[in-house]
C-alpha cells in the first residue's frame, strides 16, 4: 500500500483513488495505456484488492507461461469442468489485473480466441515462483 501511494502519482500522474464499499477498490491512472478518444488521456484500471494474486490466477499464469492457449485448453490443463467457475475465478481476475491478454481483443467471443501472458504477467509470475508450490 505504501508503494502504491508513493509511486502512484509518479507513474500515473495522479494519486490512486481508494474507494471503500462492499468491495474495496483502487483506481489507478495509467497514461501509457491511453486510447484514442479519451478526454483525459489516461485509462482507469479498476481492480479488486485481495492483497496478492490468488492461487487460481497464479495457476493460470503458469499454464500460459509457455504459449498462448484457448479457454478450453487452459481449463483442461487445470482439470476444471465448469466454464463459469473458470471464467469468474481464473480468467476475469487475470484479465482485469492486466496479467493476461486476448490474442484477438476486437473479437472477445471468437472461437479462435487465445490468451497469453502480458509483460506484467511474466514479471508477476517470475516474482512468485515458488510462492504457491
Amino acid at each position: 500500500m505504501r508503494k502504491l501511494m508513493r509511486y502512484g502519482k509518479a507513474y500515473g500522474g495522479a494519486n490512486p483513488e481508494l474507494i471503500e464499499g462492499d468491495v474495496f477498490r483502487i483506481v489507478v491512472k495509467v497514461p501509457e495505456f491511453s486510447t484514442a478518444g479519451e478526454e483525459s488521456g489516461s485509462l482507469e484500471v479498476r481492480t479488486q484488492v485481495t492483497g496478492e494474486v490468488t492461487g487460481e490466477v497464479y495457476s493460470l499464469l503458469k499454464v500460459l507461461e509457455g504459449e498462448a492457449s484457448t479457454r478450453a485448453e487452459a481449463q483442461a490443463v487445470l482439470g476444471l469442468k465448469g466454464q463459469a467457475n473458470f471464467r469468474d475465478r481464473y480468467l476475469a481476475p487475470a484479465l482485469g489485473a492486466g496479467l493476461i491478454e486476448m490474442t484477438i481483443p476486437e473479437k472477445p467471443k471468437s472461437s479462435k480466441q487465445k490468451y497469453r501472458l502480458t509483460n506484467t504477467g511474466r514479471q508477476v509470475l517470475a516474482r512468485m515462483q515458488g510462492g504457491f508450490e
